[in-house]
């Protein structure tokens, strides 16, 4: 980070520097160019006093001997005051053009740069941001995989040791079930790493093909049937009916609702009931997942579905990828998805597909 700022001090010097030689140039140049001018209308005035002067001479010489009267001195005297003051003010005419032209390039100049430095004030924010939320990131992870890990290899010490000294076969699996979830877990947690590295790199692949929307629901709900029996969460799947044909990638979809299913067991109270229903709406098919959970604030039902954002903050569960996830990989089949909720009455998740 120190490196990052010294990198900044010298682009900002450079930006200075570069700046003050090109106010050095553009004054240069507008010197330039109003002693051009100037010489151009030095050298008229030259010629037309040269004609007018001829034009005199040639007029004496008509007259001969004769003096001239009182009365052409007088006004050529004029003449000549007029056309002096009439230079004198267009002089003063051309330099007051000429600072107002100077004073408004200035202040178009101050104000480019303003623009220039506010942008490059909003593009630091977002390197600063992207930068904080890579670390964040990056900690969450180390975190979570460090987490696991270690419960990995407690289980399996207490493993070992149980088994050296008991023979009670019901001990072992135990701990081989929790071996086994957490290194579900941890697959999980790596899976959506890489679907996050694709995404970002616009390459999240799909495979659609033909199939029934409400039989890969069912195949989720039975899924998810053991987690929701733990705390004794009644899931109440309601999928009679013909089937749901649409073209979706199988394993994707199963992802989508495993997260659907996943948050609404986690943030349902003991004794719950999930409702899951499969139906055709218009042009769509629509899934929806219902639970009773504390529900969410109206200001936070976009913002559920992007990356890292968690209804607890403070009771980190996950990294909060799932519903990022679940949103590309339903727009990447041409449908969509979105929540309805209201705090303390629970939340409904939707997603949709275009019918086949």
């Amino acid at each position: 980070m120190a490196e990052g700022n010294r990198g900044r001090v010298r682009t900002d010097q450079s930006l200075r520097a570069e700046r003050g030689k090109t106010d050095a140039e553009l004054d240069k140049r507008r010197d330039a160019a109003d002693r051009a001018a100037d010489a151009v209308v030095s050298r008229a005035r030259h010629a037309a006093d040269a004609v007018l002067q001829a034009a005199r001479d040639t007029a004496d010489d008509e007259q001969g001997d004769e003096p001239q009267g009182p009365g052409v001195l007088q006004k050529r005297t004029q003449a000549d005051a007029a056309v002096e003051s009439a230079r004198t003010g267009a002089d003063e005419m051309v330099r007051r053009e000429r600072e107002e032209r100077r004073r408004a390039l200035n202040s178009l100049l101050v104000l480019e740069r303003e623009e220039t430095d506010q942008h490059l004030l909003t593009e630091r924010g977002f390197s600063d941001e992207a930068v904080n939320t890579r670390d964040i990131f990056l900690a969450m992870v180390s975190h979570d995989l460090r987490t696991m890990l270690g419960g990995i290899a407690l289980t399996a010490q207490l493993l070992a040791r149980e088994s050296a000294i008991a023979s009670d076969a019901n001990a072992v699996v135990l701990r081989a079930e929790s071996i086994q979830r957490l290194t579900a877990r941890m697959n999980r947690l790596i899976g959506d790493l890489v679907d996050v590295a694709s995404i970002e790199a616009g390459k999240l692949l799909v495979a659609p093909s033909e199939g029934d929307l409400r039989a890969v629901v069912r195949e989720a709900v039975e899924m998810f049937q053991g987690s929701a029996n733990t705390p004794r969460i009644r899931l109440a799947p309601q999928l009679d009916g013909p089937p749901l044909l649409a073209r979706f990638d199988h394993e994707r979809l199963l992802q989508v609702l495993g997260n659907l299913l996943g948050n609404a067991i986690k943030f349902s109270p003991r004794g719950a009931r999930i409702d899951v229903r499969a139906e055709h709406v218009g042009a769509e098919l629509r899934v929806s997942v219902e639970d009773n959970g504390p529900g969410i604030r109206p200001q936070d039902l976009e913002a559920v579905f992007g990356r890292f954002w968690q209804v607890e903050r403070r009771a980190r569960t996950g990294l909060g990828l799932g519903l990022y996830i679940s949103r590309c990989i339903l727009q990447a089949h041409g449908g969509r998805i979105w929540a309805e909720s209201a705090p303390g009455r629970g939340s409904t998740f939707f997603f949709a597909l275009p019918a086949a």
